[in-house]
């Protein structure tokens, strides 16, 4: 059991099992409430707690999917690239919702840690909480942040965003694709992208794209105050 336990395919293999039994909850439940990313993660964690399996033992095979970050993420460049019709049609709006989106993510983090008095290396942890994972690192080690935080910060905003943003969208009755995408790729990155995406090909694209401008934006305002 150690042997196979220390096997990094172990570890893939869980984490791919985990987030399909997810998968087929989301799409036996259809509610915002049963996210594939959020069951595959609670699935993982109760897993290491509940089973011989180590955290340890666990990362051996789940650093390999790690790796796959930095060049996935790379990738959407390309399909970036792929929609700049729709890019240069709307970037005006696009651009001006990433810009407030990223303005407002930085300033809600830095005034709620000041009023709880949370500790500066928490606060940079948590700053670049709403870009895609692979910028996030980078942006808070840059900054003196904790990486282990940094992850969960952006894990837990991408998934608060796949759920509650369809509330929102309900609410205030946004009727606009652009609009739609934009708020959920700038608020969400990845996932709230794969949310986007069940709207329509329009709300996934303009959502990929807003993702991409958003880490651009939160870098370059982490060059200039920091």
């Amino acid at each position: 059991m150690e042997l196979l336990f220390e096997n990094p395919a172990f570890g893939v293999f869980i984490s791919i099992a985990a987030y399909g039994v997810g998968a087929w909850a989301k799409q036996k439940n259809g509610s915002p409430l049963a996210n594939p990313l959020a069951i595959g993660a609670v699935l993982v964690i109760l897993l290491i707690n509940l089973s011989p399996l180590t955290l340890d033992s666990y990362q051996i095979g789940g650093d390999i999917l790690t790796m796959f970050i930095v060049p996935v993420t790379t990738v959407l460049a390309l399909h970036v690239y792929t929609q700049w019709h729709l890019l240069k049609e709307n970037i005006i709006p696009v651009l001006c919702g990433c810009v407030a989106g990223c303005i407002a993510s930085i300033v809600s983090v830095v005034t709620l840690c000041r009023i709880f008095n949370i500790e500066e290396a928490l606060t940079a942890s948590m700053l670049p909480k709403s870009v895609t994972t692979a910028i996030a690192l980078e942006l808070s080690e840059t900054v003196g942040g904790i990486v282990p935080i940094t992850v969960s910060a952006v894990i837990a905003t991408g998934i608060m965003s796949a759920i509650v943003s369809p509330l929102f969208i309900k609410a205030l009755r946004l009727n606009d694709p652009i609009a739609v995408g934009a708020a959920m790729g700038v608020s969400g990155h990845a996932v709230g992208t794969a949310r986007a995406l069940e709207y329509g090909q329009t709300e996934g694209a303009i959502s990929s794209i807003a993702l991409v401008l958003s880490g651009l934006i939160t870098s370059v305002l982490f060059v200039i105050f920091y």
